[in-house]
């Protein structure tokens, strides 16, 4: 009989910037992001993703530029996506909640139709550092992340260690300090043609 396999994650988190550096002689340029969170429970009152996400928005220098809680609807979130995006008012959108596999986790299936440009890229370290806080867990997330009309959207899972892993991964590349390369310095090239 064979023995049972362990799974263990095989390293801790990786550090704010891995992977790259912050040049302290470069300006920091603040981006307005929206916060969305999808949920058909949470309120203003309950809603503690949402909360983390503005609080470390906020705290790392950029503008919490709106905030908006959800039904799990796909229209309501297309709208609402599609509102921000239009307004011209925000620059990047982070959504929290709907990214399952239950019946009613409809995120993806809202946004990524919406993509001009995937960032394939996101979901694969977003599951690495999800990985080394809860194994095999991390499976049951869908997060994605791509461009509209120039605007980034990362759509998160809905618990609170969820959105915390998901700005560590966010956070450096919305940073226009952080190289060799960072999101921020792409924004005026983005719709280009």
């Amino acid at each position: 009989m064979n023995a049972p396999v362990t799974l263990t994650a095989p390293t801790p988190k990786l550090p704010l910037g891995a992977g790259g550096r912050i040049d302290e002689d470069k300006p920091f340029k603040p981006v307005r992001i929206a916060v969305l969170t999808v949920s058909d429970t949470r309120d203003e009152e309950s809603d503690t993703s949402g909360d983390i996400l503005a609080g470390r928005i906020a705290g790392a220098g950029h503008a919490v530029a709106e905030r908006a809680i959800v039904a799990d609807d796909r229209v309501a979130i297309t709208q609402r996506i599609m509102a921000w995006v239009e307004s011209g008012e925000v620059e990047a959108i982070i959504t929290t909640g709907g990214t399952g596999i239950t019946g009613r986790d409809i995120t993806p299936e809202a946004v990524e139709p919406l993509f001009d440009k995937r960032m394939e890229g996101f979901s694969v370290v977003f599951h690495m550092i999800s990985y080394a806080a809860i194994g095999l867990s991390t499976l049951q997330s869908r997060a994605t992340a791509g461009l509209i009309k120039g605007v980034f959207v990362f759509c998160l899972p809905g618990s609170n260690g969820a959105v915390k892993d998901g700005w560590s991964v966010i956070a450096p590349q919305l940073d226009s300090r952080h190289g060799p390369c960072n999101m921020v310095d792409l924004i005026p090239r983005l719709l280009e043609k």
